[in-house]
């Protein structure tokens, strides 16, 4: 983070003087938006989750863990990788979760249903340009308590087991979680 916030005090004129602009050296709007919604997201994440970057100037490949402290899934540690494309803010940055669980509404491959990362939603509550990467973040955290939509289910066989036997719902959570996402 700090490595692409010199980039673009680096982009700032010192002088008045003429000067050339390397293309291939231009900052994005993705990534000037980037900069200042990573210090924000960072002040105000849920104390279940932690974000990291593997590399400070790609502010736009986000790892996110989630480790939720109640719910069917405490116990479980489970990552995520967000990309924000160059499109952003216009569009929601590409969600998959790299930890295989069983939720209505994640897929075991990692497929991610919220209504916020979809760019239609018949909800009204999908992607707008108001959002920021605080709001997915939360959004996917929500998930594993408040959020946990049995009504709209990617993993249908979940939502089906949940509503004959919430019981056996619970054990196949739970052997996922000591399986794939034990802390």
């Amino acid at each position: 983070m700090i490595t692409l916030t010199r980039k673009l005090k680096k982009e700032t004129p010192a002088s008045n003087g003429p000067q050339i602009i390397d293309a291939s050296k231009r900052v994005s709007i993705r990534d000037r938006l980037l900069v200042k919604e990573v210090q924000e997201m960072e002040q105000t994440l849920p104390g279940t989750c932690s974000v990291k970057f593997d590399n400070p100037d790609e502010l736009f490949n986000i790892s996110l863990t989630v480790s939720p402290d109640e719910g069917y899934w405490a116990g479980g540690t489970f990552h995520f990788h967000i990309h924000v494309t160059e499109d952003y803010n216009m569009a929601p940055p590409e969600v998959k979760c790299l930890t295989k669980l069983w939720h209505p509404n994640i897929s075991e491959d990692g497929d991610i249903c919220l209504s916020l990362l979809r760019q239609n939603s018949i909800d009204s509550l999908g992607w707008a340009p108001t959002r920021r990467i605080k709001d997915v973040v939360w959004g996917l955290n929500s998930l594993f308590t408040d959020l946990l939509n049995f009504d709209d289910p990617l993993n249908l066989q979940a939502t089906e087991l949940y509503l004959k036997d919430k019981e056996a719902f619970r054990t196949k959570v739970n052997d996922y979680v000591k399986q794939y996402a034990k802390r």
